[in-house]
């Protein structure tokens, strides 16, 4: 039904993505960057927010039942998760709500423990609040990334108090077995650790299941805050929307007067029939979503594997982001982001973005057209030529 070969031109229309690529290098600058979409939203989104704007009055407004009817159905129906009205918390974003999360879970001094590499804002709350960042790197055979569980509970001290997990994983693209989660959970309940479970990409599956952390048993239940947005998955990244899922009432009491009292609680009015239409009525555009980001990560790998072998990429099961191994070009950083940006006149986020180790990695966005994943390997591949001769 839907034709993702033809998209919006969003030159010139104060696009992140594509009008601000000049950090990159010189140059015409193909965007491969920054995790949105190029293609347009589903239809019934588009509609609903027309119907709203036909009104002509956009005053204060207050979420329905109907919004979290959506939610809840949503995560039932796809992601076999009971949810209650009451344990849905409104947030302007994932982001903040990692934020007012450690806020209430930590004091400062605490140790927060978390797998890298790993999304960067993970980091930069963590140190807001004064916590210490203690990183558990997850082994990686062949770009297939694990989790090293003796590692990690080696790494619990008494002053642990929070996991924050990122399920599936950015940047890397895995979607966590139901078994590696579980014996997540059984080490956190342990050494009763509280789990933020970043799930903002769960939807944008390709191979596997999204197992929602709190689902495994009622202890997850009670010691998880789940985030969740549909932002990712229908290209909403502006509207800045997301819910918390908390079952624990007493954390989500201060969480929510915390969200209260920093002035995040309300939302703007186009918020409730986006995601309405989104949930209800745009799971067909989701589906066929999937059918062709897949296709460009086979593209994308499979031309990797022929033609660039200094390149080591791995098909991710999720997200639409491809994490490619650049450490054999013999670049880190900068330089690589700039032998990316001059030499290949592609914008990505260079690794560093999700710890200084992975310095020699690059994330690639494959959320475009066929066409435009297609010119960017053919330039990456004339970039590096350039590298042999």
């Amino acid at each position: 039904m839907y034709n993702f070969d033809i998209v919006p031109d969003r030159r010139g229309t104060n696009s992140i993505k594509w009008d601000r690529t000049a950090q990159f290098g010189s140059g015409p600058m193909l965007p491969m960057w920054i995790a949105d979409m190029d293609f347009a939203v589903a239809p019934p989104i588009v509609d609903a927010i027309h119907k709203k704007a036909d009104q002509a009055v956009f005053g204060y407004t207050f979420l329905s039942d109907a919004y979290y009817d959506a939610v809840i159905h949503w995560m039932k129906t796809r992601h076999n998760f009971d949810v209650a009205k009451e344990e849905i918390l409104f947030t302007p974003g994932v982001v903040p709500a990692l934020d007012f999360a450690i806020q209430t879970l930590c004091q400062p001094g605490d140790d927060v423990l978390v797998e890298v590499p790993v999304y960067g804002p993970f980091y930069n709350v963590i140190k807001k609040n004064g916590c210490n960042i203690i990183e558990t790197p997850l082994n990686n055979d062949n770009e297939y990334y694990t989790f090293d569980f003796e590692d990690l509970e080696r790494k619990i001290t008494d002053k642990t108090r929070v996991f924050m997990l990122c399920s599936p994983h950015n940047p890397s693209g895995r979607v966590w077995k139901r078994e590696e989660l579980e014996k997540l959970a059984d080490i956190c309940q342990r050494h009763n650790l509280y789990v933020i479970s970043d799930e903002i990409h769960n939807d944008l599956i390709l191979e596997g299941e999204h197992i929602v952390f709190a689902s495994l048993n009622e202890w997850t239940a009670q010691h998880t805050i789940t985030c969740t947005a549909p932002t990712k998955t229908f290209n909403l990244a502006s509207v800045l929307v997301s819910n918390i899922i908390i079952k624990d009432a007493e954390v989500r009491d201060k969480i929510r007067a915390m969200v209260n009292s920093a002035h995040c609680n309300s939302s703007n009015c186009f918020v409730e029939p986006i995601l309405v239409a989104a949930y209800t009525q745009s799971a067909q555009w989701l589906d066929e979503l999937l059918v062709y980001i897949k296709g460009n990560r086979d593209y994308v790998c499979d031309f990797i594997q022929k033609n660039i072998p200094e390149i080591v990429v791995h098909p991710m099961e999720g997200t639409y982001l491809a994490w490619l191994n650049c450490e054999k070009l013999g670049m880190h950083g900068d330089e690589l982001k700039s032998f990316i940006g001059d030499k290949c006149g592609l914008a990505m986020n260079n690794g560093s973005f999700f710890g200084q180790a992975w310095d020699g990695y690059c994330r690639m966005n494959l959320a475009c057209t066929r066409a435009t994943v297609e010119q960017a390997c053919k330039q990456l591949l004339e970039g590096i030529q350039t590298l042999r001769k």
